[in-house]
């Protein structure tokens, strides 16, 4: 198995201090390689692996402002797809952006969405929905108009994370600053708690921390360390009482808090996003409504064994069981992939071949249609789940959308088209005593394949 990673290039893959996609992509790939598996790290130049690296932009360009973020992501993007062919499978960790090459490439494309940055974006994903295999980082984080190929929690090395059964007498918040991360709210909370507060992140949004954080910023009941790398974060998160994570956002998962976890520190959170798929009550930390119930549980902490916030962590959040599900995914797809035959207008896969029946699934991409045709020896039946098609059925034009069904008499003509902007999808199943190709009559066609049979029937 060949297994092309496309990192982000915002940060070095593993990133120096801030980055945590380029920290997913940098586990999985080490525990690829440890595996066995050949592995193509699309990454900055100045990143580090033991898979082989491909690069084409020098550094990161959070890092380098004289590097043109979109010109640089154009690049990047394009040397891996351009290579599309040498992979099994491509793993994509670069948010929307690379899902417009999917249709270039018959190589199965793997999405890890890492969280919606804004409902704008969603359309990219919803075009391709059915074209890329889409994978959440939490069930929370599932939107409803999306297919997903599985739900995968990020792993963390359990090795680089020290636990520590005696605190410090500090609380922490660590991440970035943002409104969305409660970084003022951890400061009210602290102080409400009576207990010095460290902030460790990178300033995402300066306006807030020149009016919110850094008035508050005494260098002793508050104090802000900045960005830190692996070394500072194990024993900051080691040594502090608790994690304060009072998000105000759908957080679509939340590293610091199972690292935090992995160093035995509880975490005191609000129930957003997957914070309650990542904390368990009451054993590695607390799930609070406001400040008045997190200041409350900071009182609460030292109930907790910190032996036992580890042990929830290793049970679920472990480097080796991340790399196993995605793997284990791998493997699954591209026997999928190796099954599916792909045509001019699309895609069909055949889930049975019996003597008096047959089902396939098929994928119509946008603007296509199949021919016009006619079958002497079956019915068929038609069941859409996802987009919208129009099928013909002898002089009839019937709209059909996910859940709606359409059967298909023997003798009858018939075709389906998509006019829509995103893969149409429906199984369907033939009934008969007879399913060969040159049980076809083909009257219209855009593929140039009228009067002719071809393997896929349509």
């Amino acid at each position: 198995m060949h297994v092309a990673l496309l990192a982000p290039i915002s940060w070095r893959t593993p990133p120096r201090h801030y980055g945590p996609w380029e920290e997913v992509v940098s586990l999985l790939a080490e525990g690829l390689v440890a595996r066995g598996v050949e592995v193509t790290l699309f990454a900055t130049g100045d990143s580090e692996t033991a898979a082989r690296l491909e690069a084409v932009c020098p550094r990161p360009y959070s890092e380098e402002p004289s590097l043109d973020p979109k010109v640089w992501e154009s690049l990047h993007i394009a040397h891996c797809f351009e290579q599309a062919d040498d992979f099994d499978l491509i793993h994509n960790h670069f948010d929307f952006l690379p899902l417009t090459y999917c249709g270039a490439t018959t190589t199965p494309v793997v999405t890890t969405i890492h969280g919606f940055s804004s409902e704008r974006i969603l359309p990219v994903y919803q075009r391709y929905n059915g074209r890329t295999h889409y994978v959440a980082i939490s069930d929370a984080d599932r939107h409803p108009s999306l297919t997903y190929a599985a739900t995968i929690h990020h792993g963390i090395d359990l090795a680089r994370f020290t636990l520590r059964s005696e605190p410090g007498d500090y609380l922490l918040s660590f991440g970035r600053i943002h409104p969305d991360k409660g970084t003022a709210d951890a400061i009210r909370i602290a102080r409400g708690a009576g207990l010095p507060l460290v902030i460790a992140g990178p300033i995402h949004d300066r306006a807030y921390y020149e009016a919110e954080v850094a008035p508050q910023v005494d260098g002793t009941q508050v104090r802000y360390v900045g960005s830190v790398g692996p070394a500072a974060r194990d024993r900051l998160l080691g040594e502090a009482r608790c994690l304060l994570h009072p998000i105000h956002f759908a957080e679509p998962f939340g590293l610091s808090v199972v690292e935090a976890g992995a160093c035995g520190t509880p975490v005191i959170a609000y129930p957003k996003g997957a914070l309650p798929e990542s904390v368990a009550e009451g054993v590695s930390g607390f799930l609070v409504a406001d400040e008045a119930q997190a200041v409350a549980a900071v009182g609460r902490v030292g109930e907790l064994d910190r032996a036992a916030c580890r042990r929830h962590v290793e049970a679920h959040f472990s480097v080796e069981r991340m790399v196993g599900d995605y793997l284990a995914l791998y493997e699954r797809l591209i026997r999928l992939a190796a099954r599916e035959d792909h045509r001019p207008w699309g895609s069909y896969y055949v889930y049975a071949d019996r003597p008096d029946h047959k089902v396939k699934r098929i994928i119509v991409l946008p603007g296509k249609r199949l021919s016009l045709q006619l079958h002497h020896h079956r019915q068929e039946h038609w069941l859409v789940v996802a987009g919208h098609g129009i099928v013909t059925r002898d002089d009839e034009q019937i709209e059909v959308g996910p859940g709606e069904a359409v059967d298909l008499p023997r003798e009858a003509r018939h075709r389906v088209e998509n006019p829509g902007d995103e893969p149409l999808v429906f199984i369907e199943v033939q009934l008969g005593d007879y399913f060969g190709e040159d049980d076809i009559v083909r009257f219209e066609d855009d593929f140039g394949r009228a009067g002719t049979t071809t393997p896929d029937g349509r």
